[in-house]
């Protein structure tokens, strides 16, 4: 596994370039986005390698129940969602290698997505304002280092850790994120035996259960995916919190700083850390990686859960830059306002 880590590294070398950025070219790639609409600059976009749907979404998901699942560890991460009262797991060893699940919880379409380059897991309601349901699809492209999603029948392009459109039909369209919090799959079960875990349609398909990114969480710096700076006052793979508030402003607080504390009240927001939850990022078999812990994030009044992540710090500056984010050591800003 260490000789494909590494195969995996100095092809990332080979391919982090610009994927060509031109719309034209896009085009003759079998692009139908309507790129005279966009937010963003075009030689931002890189080729992640795969092509369009090279990383296959899962479309038709499949489940069982938590007390019938023998194939996940009690401390791999999974990312838990509820609606209206119905509750599924979305193990991080399926999504690790698919990235988006398109799935209907009661009457609500939603989009699950993981972007590791990220370690960003967020859930999108997938109706947009139009009235249409999105469904949608990895592209094969990054920004900032972060999946660049796409959806089916218009082909805009969206931008996974923003919920943003930023090219095509939808530019400037923000999907709805929905709560959720990644938790050991221990904890899941024990809380919701019954519940649905999502599990491989073909078990056969991918390594599942295995990372690709061995040793990731242990870089100095992320992938040249990045092609941006990168913060000087925090270590680029820290891990931050990004907790989502109104008119898109973001509160981030280091994980470590929570985990030293075990809980915290910041504006109006209570964060908890436990332990037992294994990275997806660092072993190469995800039963044994290291304990990064669960986070729960929910305001103090009227006690509702939030909309968070858990990323890495380069990312808070590329998409936020001038967020102030709160460290054992006080507080610190990341990057510069625009």
């Amino acid at each position: 596994m260490k000789k494909i880590a590494i195969a995996l590294c100095l092809l990332m070398f080979a391919i982090a370039q610009p994927a060509m950025a031109s719309p034209k070219r896009w085009v003759v790639e079998g692009w139908k986005t309507d790129f005279s609409k966009f937010n963003i600059k075009f030689e931002e976009i890189l080729s992640g390698g795969p092509p369009r749907d090279g990383i296959p979404s899962i479309d038709a998901p499949k489940f069982e129940p938590a007390s019938a699942n023998t194939t996940l560890d009690a401390k791999e991460a999974v990312i838990r969602l509820e609606i209206d009262g119905i509750v599924r797991a979305y193990p991080l060893r399926i999504l690790m290698w698919h990235e988006i699940a398109n799935d209907v919880i009661g009457d609500t379409p939603v989009a699950v997505t993981y972007c590791p380059l990220c370690n960003s897991s967020i859930a999108f309601d997938r109706q947009l304002p139009d009235g249409s349901i999105a469904e949608f699809g990895v592209s094969g492209l990054l920004r900032n280092s972060d999946m660049v999603m796409y959806d089916r029948a218009s082909h805009s392009w969206w931008q996974q850790f923003t919920g943003t459109g930023i090219a095509g039909k939808y530019t400037d369209t923000k999907l709805k994120m929905i709560p959720t919090k990644v938790v050991s799959f221990g904890q899941f079960l024990a809380e919701n035996p019954e519940g649905d875990v999502l599990v491989p349609n073909d078990p056969s398909m991918r390594r599942y259960g295995t990372n690709p990114y061995l040793g990731y969480d242990s870089r100095q710096a992320p992938y040249p995916f990045y092609k941006g700076d990168l913060p000087d006052n925090i270590s680029p793979m820290a891990r931050v919190i990004v907790v989502q508030r109104e008119e898109d402003k973001v509160v981030a607080v280091a994980l470590s700083h929570l985990r030293t504390s075990g809980s915290l009240e910041i504006d109006n927001i209570r964060l908890n850390w436990q332990p037992g939850v294994n990275s997806a990022l660092d072993s190469e078999d995800l039963a044994i990686g290291a304990d990064v812990g669960a986070v729960e994030v929910e305001s103090i009044s009227p006690g509702e859960p939030l909309v968070h992540d858990i990323t890495f710090a380069f990312v808070v500056q590329a998409f936020h830059p001038g967020t102030t984010i709160a460290t054992e050591e006080g507080p610190i800003v990341v990057g510069k306002l625009p």
